[in-house]
């Protein structure tokens, strides 16, 4: 394994594949870091219990408190250590350019940002489908979600991603998708 490391950040909007994406990458042995997971962990060691209402809530305080980077800056040490031994590791759920620059300063490795797209319509249907806590009910709740989430940066973002991967079709296309980069980068970048 050559000595270059790569952080791929992969972002979207709810409902837009990120897991999946997240999921294909860990199936292929890619190291994945989800800083939900860091938010998770934070609500477990105050006690609370693991609601949308309570992570939500202790994710704005550790931006009030912390900085607009808190979550990234918690995530640090875990992906500082996946990088001794993962040529390359992928980082989900960073929602601003503030997250960004913070592992740029902080981890001295080559930063990819990665979006994946659908359409509103599209990510609505996924989310009204899936069920899981917190997902938008009606159409209304959706656009307040994605409001929320550009509010924090995410579009900026988006905007600015190094690579663009649409998911507009079926679910086994957008997976042969995701292996078929993962597998050329990890080819390009790693061997």
């Amino acid at each position: 394994m050559g000595s270059r490391r790569f952080v791929i950040i992969v972002v979207g909007m709810p409902g837009s594949g990120k897991s999946t994406f997240s999921i294909v990458a860990k199936e292929l042995g890619i190291h994945v870091i989800n800083l939900g997971d860091i938010v998770r962990e934070e609500v477990v060691r105050r006690g609370l219990e693991q609601n949308l209402e309570n992570l939500l809530k202790v994710a704005k305080q550790l931006r009030e408190t912390i900085g607009n980077d808190a979550i990234m800056k918690l995530a640090i040490p875990k992906i500082k250590e996946a990088l001794t031994t993962h040529c390359i590791i992928v980082v989900d759920g960073v929602r601003s350019l503030d997250e960004v620059e913070c592992l740029k300063k902080e981890v001295g490795v080559e930063i990819v940002v990665l979006a994946v797209y659908a359409p509103p319509k599209l990510r609505f249907q996924r989310l009204a489908s899936r069920g899981r806590p917190g997902d938008p009910k009606t159409w209304e709740e959706f656009r307040k979600r994605d409001l929320e989430e550009l509010s924090w940066g995410l579009g900026n973002i988006i905007a600015l991603a190094d690579i663009v991967i649409v998911n507009d079709s079926s679910y086994e296309k957008f997976i042969s998708s995701v292996r078929s980069l993962l597998s050329k980068v990890y080819l390009e970048w790693c061997i």
